[in-house]
């Protein structure tokens, strides 16, 4: 009877170490020389019903990661959320805890609050954001800054609009820091003459273009969302093409080029310029689960050495919310480095429980 019991005992010990919780997360514990090592694991999505256009800065006090998003309404009647802020500990368990402004800046008389790109420079988080229309003929980007990423946020105003630096549909900001010099890299479909994606070099505050016409040109118009990441001795652009939001129609997908020089040319693998329309090596595509997969977040390294990607997706079955609103979730994903070139499993999101970041 007491051999029973202590079965027992060890078959429910058992089966709760290895069950998760009802949100799809799990966690596994190894024993290596003696001491007891947590693994915890995840499944996307790791956050919704939405952040779209996702960004993410640590904080280098708390380690505490802050993610924020394109201005949506999530139709729970709380009306437009002005750039969702999240935050976490780990990449994978995320808190909505507020927006990153009160009203909209008044630099433009109509519009969203699109693709925030939030980074940390000089003691300062800096917010670059888009602020357009579907179809706007002259959008822009603005700068807002504040002592906290939780914020608020102060906007600083306009750095440019489309007319004004002469690159059609001038959105979805990155900022991108080399060798003590500040660039801000922008734009987004179009078949206009000087369509494309290009940088731009900002002052040393990053709060201000010295000279519009130093702009130069990285990649064609039918790329947006652009990211530059270095690692080794390239500059790797990722970007997104196809569309973003039709629900669950969307096509968009993310691709990828290199270059050694951070002003291009970025090649694919078959050698193909960026610059060219039609170009880029394939890194994430939808599935029967997840669509509309893209706008990825820069690439985040964990304690044990490991990168990682943010990006959002629509579940095809449950592509919008009550509003009509496209519902892109937050989604998280490996990236593996194969001779100096990033991939993702599978070269889509991942549908199964897979072994999450490590942050001490």
């Amino acid at each position: 009877m007491l051999l029973k019991y202590w079965i027992g005992i060890a078959v429910i010990l058992s089966l709760l170490n290895s069950c998760g919780s009802s949100s799809g997360l799990g966690a596994q514990t190894v024993q290596t020389t003696g001491a007891s090592v947590k693994k915890t694991s995840y499944i996307n999505p790791v956050f919704e019903p939405i952040l779209a256009d996702p960004t993410v800065v640590r904080n280098p006090q708390d380690k505490l990661f802050y993610a924020y998003g394109t201005a949506d309404n999530w139709g729970d009647g709380k009306g437009q959320r002005l750039v969702s802020i999240l935050q976490s500990r780990d990449l994978v368990h995320w808190t909505w805890i507020g927006a990153a402004f009160s009203t909209k800046p008044n630099w433009k008389p109509a519009g969203g609050i699109w693709a925030p790109d939030v980074v940390l420079l000089n003691g300062k988080y800096l917010m670059y954001y888009a602020y357009s229309t579907w179809g706007d003929p002259n959008p822009g980007i603005g700068v807002a800054v504040a002592d906290k990423p939780e914020g608020p946020f102060k906007d600083r105003g306009k750095l440019f609009d489309s007319k004004s630096i002469d690159v059609p549909n001038s959105i979805d900001p990155y900022f991108f820091r080399e060798k003590d010099h500040n660039y801000l890299f922008w734009g987004s479909f179009s078949d206009a003459a000087t369509q494309g994606t290009y940088g731009v070099p900002l002052d040393n505050d990053g709060t201000q273009v010295p000279d519009l016409n130093k702009k130069f040109k990285v990649a064609a118009g039918d790329f947006e969302a652009v990211v530059i990441h270095k690692r080794k001795d390239y500059y790797y652009f990722i970007g997104s093409k196809g569309s973003c939001c039709e629900g669950e129609k969307s096509t968009y997908h993310v691709l990828v080029g290199r270059s050694k020089n951070l002003k291009g040319p970025y090649l694919d693998q078959k050698g193909r310029d960026l610059a060219q329309r039609g170009n880029g090596t394939l890194l994430l595509k939808g599935n029967d689960k997840f669509v509309g997969t893209g706008h990825t977040s820069r690439i985040i390294t964990d304690d044990q050495g490991n990168d990682w990607l943010l990006y959002h997706a629509m579940d095809p079955k449950r592509p919008r919310v009550s509003t009509g609103g496209n519902r892109r979730m937050l989604l998280l994903d490996r990236v593996i480095w194969k001779e100096d070139w990033p991939t993702i499993d599978g070269e889509t999101s991942s549908v199964v429980e897979k072994v999450a970041p490590v942050f001490k």
